[in-house]
C-alpha cells in the first residue's frame, strides 16, 4: 500500500467531507492510478478543476501517483493567468449552451428566460445528458456529482444551491455569462425560440379575455406555444433586470 497527500483548495473543498477541506490529508492507493482517478475516488470531478501540482510540478489528468506524492488541486481561475502551466479545463465554449438534469427544471425555465440554449426534460438519464453534451458541445449543469465524472464531459457545473435564483446566479458567475441577455426569444416549455405572430395567426388558441385586451403576440417556432405580455410581464422583466445587474461587471453599474 502507497500513501499520496493531498490539499484542495477554494470550491473544490465543498466535494470533501468536513474533516478533509482546507486541510492536507493522505490516503491509501495501491498501484500507479491516474492522479484523475484518485481525485475523483475522493469526491471531486475533474470538469471543477483547472491546475494540478504533484511536488510543485504542474501534470496532467494522466500523471501516474507515485508513493508519498504531495498533490495540491486548484478550481476554474477567474483571473490569474497560469498560462505558463498545464491548464486542465479545455476552452470555454464560444457561445454558452447548457444541457440539465432532472433536478434543476425552474435553472432551465430561468435560463430560457434571459436567452441560453438550454436542453431539459424530466426524463432525461445520465447517459442521455453526457450523450448531448458530447455531441452538441454543450455545458452539463447538474446536481449529482457522480455525473461529472463521465470522461465524455469536458464543461460542466455541479449546481451548490437547492434555490432556483441562487443556482441562476451561480451559474452566472461560475460562466461569466455577462454579455446582453436576450430576454422572452426562447419558449420556457421547449426551448425553440420564439416568432412575433399577427394576432389573426393565433387567434384561434387565445381565451376571449386574452383577445379582448392583448394584442402583440409570439408564438414558438418548435412546439406553437403562444407569448403575450400579460400581467406577468413587470414582474419577470424585474428579475431580468436584477439578473442583469448582478452579471455585469464591478464599475458598469
Amino acid at each position: 500500500m502507497k500513501t499520496a497527500f493531498f490539499r484542495f483548495y477554494e470550491e473544490l473543498n465543498d466535494f470533501l467531507p468536513p474533516r478533509r477541506r482546507k486541510r492536507t490529508f493522505s490516503t491509501d492507493f495501491e498501484g500507479r492510478p491516474t492522479v484523475k482517478h484518485v481525485i475523483e475516488c475522493l469526491g471531486v470531478p475533474h470538469t471543477e478543476i483547472d491546475l494540478i501540482l504533484v511536488n510543485g510540478d504542474s501534470v496532467d489528468f494522466k500523471h501516474a501517483l507515485a508513493d508519498r506524492d504531495r498533490v495540491a488541486v486548484f478550481p476554474v481561475f477567474e483571473s490569474l493567468d497560469i498560462t505558463p502551466l498545464v491548464r486542465l479545463r479545455p476552452a470555454p465554449l464560444r457561445k454558452p449552451a447548457f444541457v440539465l438534469d432532472v433536478h434543476l427544471g425552474k435553472l432551465a425555465r430561468m435560463l430560457r428566460l434571459i436567452g441560453f440554449d438550454t436542453l431539459y426534460r424530466n426524463d432525461y438519464e445520465d447517459p442521455q445528458i453526457v450523450n448531448i453534451a458530447a455531441a452538441e458541445h454543450r455545458i452539463v449543469l447538474t446536481r449529482d456529482v457522480q455525473l461529472l465524472k463521465a470522461n465524455n464531459v469536458t464543461h460542466g457545473y455541479w449546481v451548490r444551491s437547492t434555490t432556483p435564483e441562487h443556482q441562476l446566479e451561480e451559474v452566472i458567475h461560475r460562466f461569466d455569462l455577462r454579455s446582453p441577455f436576450a430576454a422572452f426569444h426562447r419558449c420556457l416549455s421547449c426551448n425553440g425560440l420564439l416568432q412575433r405572430k399577427e394576432k389573426a395567426t393565433v387567434e384561434h388558441l387565445l381565451e376571449p379575455k386574452t383577445k379582448k385586451y392583448y394584442h402583440e403576440f409570439f408564438q414558438c417556432t418548435a412546439c406553437g406555444q403562444v407569448y403575450w405580455k400579460g400581467s406577468h410581464y413587470p414582474r419577470l422583466k424585474a428579475r431580468i433586470e436584477r439578473w442583469r445587474a448582478f452579471a455585469a461587471p464591478a464599475g458598469s453599474h
